[in-house]
């Protein structure tokens, strides 16, 4: 029995991954740790803002009374949602609360949550918050989803850095392939997922036709060379011995 709900995906790659959800406290904990950041940036914000409209009210007069109050709001809302929108894009599912409760988000089909997942998390987050809605359904729906989960495809779970040595053969020269890699390259755009799909491939792949082998490792190898922003491949090599060294490389780095 696990004090964690856990669920299985079937990616686009036709890989099943398994997922722990993130549950109810890490969520409030990243939330708590969220509000607290995001309330000091408003704060800081508003403060500025306050002193500027003074002088602005000097100039003007209570004739700008009205865009004063309209422009405060305006900020309030911007910083409320551009802070989840900004974080959860640009760290691949995480705000700092996420991050420091080791949870991220990801969509429906297991891939990461880009910008349109978000913002439509961001702007339902209001109703979430109101009398405690979001909180309700996460302990009440099978997925632990809220509102903004349900309306943007999305999952909430907890990150998983599997390090188990490799039960399956590897070639000799991804060794070496791997620390080259790992000197070179930025491994920590490579998520835990990320990692899973490479490692259920590996596992798997002698049990897969050849024509289904090629195609799949082929994509795989494009996508890992895309998250990590490679141009091109130092090394002449085929996507498998590419994935491989991959491979190795996150084992080394985590």
């Amino acid at each position: 029995m696990s004090l964690f709900n856990r669920i299985k995906i079937r990616t686009p790659e036709s890989v099943e991954l398994e997922f722990t959800l993130a549950g109810i406290g890490n969520r409030t904990i990243a939330l708590v740790v969220d509000y607290l950041i995001w309330g000091a940036v408003l704060i800081g914000l508003l403060i500025f803002w306050s002193i500027l409209s003074f002088q602005l009210q000097r100039y003007f007069g209570e004739a700008i009374d009205l865009w004063i109050s309209a422009i405060s709001i305006l900020i309030t809302f911007t910083v409320y949602t551009g802070y989840f929108v900004i974080f959860e894009t640009l760290w691949r599912g995480q705000t700092p609360g996420k991050r420091y409760s080791k949870i991220r988000v990801i969509r429906d089909d297991g891939q990461p949550a880009g910008i349109t997942q978000a913002i439509l998390r961001a702007l339902i987050r209001p109703i979430d918050d109101t009398f405690l809605i979001g909180m309700l359904m996460i302990i009440l729906t099978k997925r632990e989803k809220r509102l903004g989960d349900l309306i943007a495809g999305t999952l909430v779970i907890q990150e998983e850095r599997a390090v188990k040595p490799s039960s399956f053969a590897l070639s000799p020269e991804a060794e070496s392939l791997a620390d080259e890699l790992l000197a070179n390259q930025n491994f920590s755009a490579i998520l835990p997922d990320d990692f899973a799909v490479i490692r259920e491939y590996l596992q798997r792949r002698s049990m897969l036709e050849t024509r289904a082998r090629t195609d799949l490792s082929l994509k795989l190898a494009r996508q890992a060379k895309e998250i990590l922003g490679m141009q091109e491949l130092p090394f002449q090599m085929t996507p498998d011995l590419f994935l491989e060294a991959i491979y190795l490389a996150y084992q080394k780095r985590a």
